[in-house]
């Protein structure tokens, strides 16, 4: 058994090992100067803007493409899922990403938008939310993406390739590729056609 194995299977140690690393919900600063750059992922010519905070813990994986960048006051968290994001990749300016997130290349995220593939359970009546389990679901976003400012995006969502969202978007189910969606929750509001060769808007969205 491997040692990652052995302290996950040992709750009293897995404990031990979380609060030697994490304090107050974000690794601790000798992890995220001298551990954690040590488990990132670069490509060339990547770049992590000085203020960005990189919540990056050793036991999920963290990688970022080359020629990807992401700008200031971003927010990036693998602590519950892993963090990975392409080549020709821009996080605009203010987005949070909490894993379990995949991002494809050639996407463009505009400015505060939020991805979060973590949620919290609140079920339990006798037990503060804060104190509850979390749940995880993987985000998709495919290549050649393009997610308009203050967009959300929930757990568990699919952004196929080459589809936009709409600024102020929550995008709450997934969305085919070359596809538009727009709203809260998001729906479909145009659609490419291969056949006529165009975008062509969608009178009745389903989705």
């Amino acid at each position: 058994m491997s040692l990652k194995a052995a302290i996950k299977s040992n709750p009293a140690i897995k404990a031990f090992v979380y609060k030697l690393i994490v304090s107050n919900a974000r690794p601790r600063w000798w992890v995220r100067c001298f551990v954690s750059p040590l488990f990132y992922k670069r490509g060339k010519k990547s770049a992590i803007r000085r203020t960005a905070r990189m919540d990056i813990l050793p036991f999920n994986n963290f990688r970022l493409g080359q020629y990807s960048t992401i700008e200031d006051f971003c927010t990036v968290n693998n602590g519950v899922g892993e963090v990975i994001i392409g080549d020709h990749t821009r996080v605009g300016i203010g987005n949070v990403i909490i894993g379990p997130v995949s991002i494809g290349n050639h996407v463009i995220l505009a400015q505060n938008i939020v991805l979060s593939g973590l949620n919290h359970t609140y079920t339990d009546i006798n037990t503060p939310i804060r104190l509850q389990k979390v749940t995880t679901a993987d985000i998709f976003i495919e290549d050649e993406v393009w997610i308009g400012a203050n967009s959300v995006i929930t757990a568990g969502v699919t952004i196929g390739k080459h589809s936009v969202v709409a600024g102020g978007s929550v995008v709450t189910k997934s969305v085919p590729s070359f596809c538009v969606v727009a709203g809260n929750p998001a729906k479909i509001i145009k659609c490419y056609n291969k056949e006529t060769d165009k975008w062509e808007r969608v009178r009745y969205a389903t989705n």
